[in-house]
């Protein structure tokens, strides 16, 4: 994907990366139109099974989001965040945190940085997390954690009331 990304950026104007790394089957990339598409018609000549344009809103995990990461560390800089009771898996590093300078930094870096997701699901599983909960509707991240690593226990919430039965 990268040597696609790299291609297409340098042929066509404009920005293009990998933006998330869900699974081993699934890389989305993020940037400017132009580039996007070029680089979804390079990865279709590679023999893509699938190459589609998102309908998307804006094209976030990427460096074109900079203004809005620099609102976001405006933000965050006024609030106070405190050490968390477990630690957090960031998306951005792919390992567990819980300095709230290192939360407040990696939260600003996630807004233009690669979701490093598949990554990170073998980081919990290399550290013994054997059961993950995905909370709200539908179940994309459940059945990406499965393609990752089919040893990991799935448990899908989609209201206060799920959870509530499950957790007392």
């Amino acid at each position: 994907v990268q040597s696609l990304t790299n291609l297409a950026q340098a042929q066509a104007p404009g920005i293009c990366q990998a933006a998330n790394d869900n699974d081993p089957s699934q890389v989305v990339i993020s940037g400017e139109k132009s580039a996007v598409e070029l680089a979804i018609a390079f990865a279709k000549e590679e023999g893509a099974k699938r190459a589609i344009m998102l309908p998307v809103s804006a094209p976030f995990h990427c460096e074109l989001m900079a203004p809005a990461a620099e609102q976001m560390k405006i933000k965050l800089d006024s609030i106070k965040i405190d050490t968390p009771i477990v630690p957090i898996v960031s998306n951005v590093s792919a390992e567990a945190i819980s300095d709230p300078d290192t939360i407040k930094k990696l939260l600003v870096s996630q807004v233009t940085g690669s979701v490093r997701w598949r990554e990170s699901i073998l980081w919990m599983a290399a550290n013994d997390v054997d059961e993950i909960w995905e909370v709200g509707s539908g179940k994309a991240l459940s059945g990406m954690i499965r393609r990752i690593d089919k040893d990991i226990s799935l448990k899908n919430f989609s209201s206060a009331e799920d959870i509530k039965s499950a957790v007392f």
